[in-house]
């Protein structure tokens, strides 16, 4: 049974905070000696062959400007040139079409060397399909486990099993354009759902969009929208109390929410035709100046500070709604994580290759100016390095943390979760009755308990 991401959010979270103080980096260029290679994981462990083998790595970095995406090309150019009998074939998706695409390839067992999956309950039908390798004998190589902060790994993990690897450990902020804020006249961020409604009709009499999303790719709106469920349950595990039958969809606190975020949707807070808009171009919207707000995870500080607006950029907290919940609160982003297939035809290959990727990871984000929402410990001092105010703004952010919720489709099973998704981007195109949306979410549950 998965060890319920809901348990220990605090915790791990409070991990991250202390992440850039600790564990020392060494360089993660080519090693000039056995020790220094065996350390930065480019021993190999059962290649010994000149035969030449290639290792898919479905991956969800497509925008070449950004720190990720970055990194995982050094990486993999590095570990070709050491060892010229591997080639790493990419295969890069944004993260609706890569989800997608490992769907189709899950029901055909041909999941790739190497792919992309999220924590939890997203994992679950995967492992339980017995289509991912356990990785504790990876982990165990070159010191690898040590270097993930205390109790991240447990949101990957099945029976005692670790089953991917994560990429981040992140929060979900409100960025904002000071200089979009300025030429609206707008003085403060706001602290309270109201305000924030005020910031949005300002902003749209200015004729500047408010928000940026891309809910082409309905996670986004979904993300969003738990901001304000958290709020209005005040305080995290709504969702855990419909598992454990405290609550059904048709409490108060949902239907509020609904509500809430229809308030927002009514205000025109997003741009036109959100919903053919995916999350990459809808972030764009934003890193280009076109739009004063975007509700996202910490992991876009990096590239944020690598866009058009570095340097014009705050965060802030998510507001208080109607008087509800405690802004110190945050959607909690356990990373998307790599996971290799129990299938592969090159499994010790693609464990050493993941081994070696996932030790210099933190290196080369860190070096790309990206480490803040980092799953890994890193060693550097964020202004000394010479990161951004915002990425230290962020990073502030974490220190406040008391805890929060998980997204819906992290936590709820993939049927329930898909109703949820495409009930909240209907939001978008049309006003439905809240008490609608909530007996909508509540007979999905019922008729997909597990």
């Amino acid at each position: 049974m998965v060890k319920r991401a809901a348990l220990k959010p605090l915790a791990v979270i409070l991990a991250a905070v202390m992440a850039l103080s600790l564990a020392a980096c060494g360089n993660s260029g080519k090693s000039d000696t056995a020790a220094t290679e065996k350390n930065n994981g480019a021993a190999v462990q059962g290649s010994s062959s000149d035969k030449k083998i290639t290792i898919t790595f479905q991956n969800i970095y497509p925008d070449p400007t950004t720190p990720s995406h970055k990194t995982l090309n050094e990486l993999v150019k590095q570990y070709e040139a050491d060892h010229p009998n591997i080639h790493i074939e990419l295969d890069t998706l944004n993260t609706d079409q890569q989800k997608v695409k490992l769907k189709t390839q899950a029901a055909s067992k041909e999941v790739p060397d190497i792919t992309i999956v999220n924590p939890a309950a997203q994992m679950k039908p995967f492992v339980d399909a017995k289509l991912f390798a356990p990785l504790n004998d990876m982990l165990d190589q070159n010191g690898l486990k040590d270097t993930y902060q205390s109790g991240l790994l447990d949101y990957y993990s099945f029976d005692g099993n670790v089953y991917a690897l994560p990429d981040g450990n992140n929060i979900e902020v409100v960025y904002y354009n000071k200089e979009l804020f300025e030429q609206a006249g707008i003085a403060n961020t706001p602290t309270t759902y109201e305000d924030f409604l005020n910031t949005v009709k300002t902003l749209k009499a200015k004729g500047i969009t408010p928000l940026a999303i891309g809910e082409k790719d309905s996670w986004t709106g979904s993300f969003l929208f738990m901001n304000i469920l958290l709020r209005t349950n005040e305080g995290p595990g709504f969702l855990q109390d419909v598992m454990d039958g405290k609550k059904t969809f048709e409490d108060p606190a949902f239907i509020e929410a609904v509500d809430s975020f229809q308030e927002l949707v009514q205000a025109g807070a997003f741009p036109d035709g959100a919903t053919s808009i995916d999350a990459n171009a809808g972030g764009n919207i934003f890193k280009s100046g076109k739009a004063a707000m975007w509700v996202i995870g910490s992991w876009e500080t990096g590239a944020i500070d690598a866009s058009s607006v570095a340097g014009k950029v705050g965060a802030f907290q998510f507001p208080t709604v109607n008087g509800k919940g405690d802004p110190d609160e945050f959607m909690l982003a356990p990373g998307s994580a790599f996971a290799i297939s129990a299938n592969s035809e090159h499994l010790q290959e693609t464990k050493d290759f993941l081994n070696y990727f996932a030790l210099n990871f933190p290196k080369k984000q860190f070096e790309f100016k990206n480490a803040v929402g980092l799953g890994q410990k890193v060693d550097g001092d964020l202004k000394a390095a010479g990161y951004s105010d915002l990425a230290i703004e962020v990073a502030e952010l974490f220190n406040n943390v008391k805890g929060g919720d998980l997204a819906f489709d992290n936590t709820m099973n993939p049927a329930t979760a898909q109703v949820h998704l495409s009930s909240i981007q209907n939001l978008f195109v049309q006003k439905v009755d809240s008490a609608q949306v909530a007996k909508e979410h509540q007979a999905a549950f019922e008729a997909n308990k597990e």
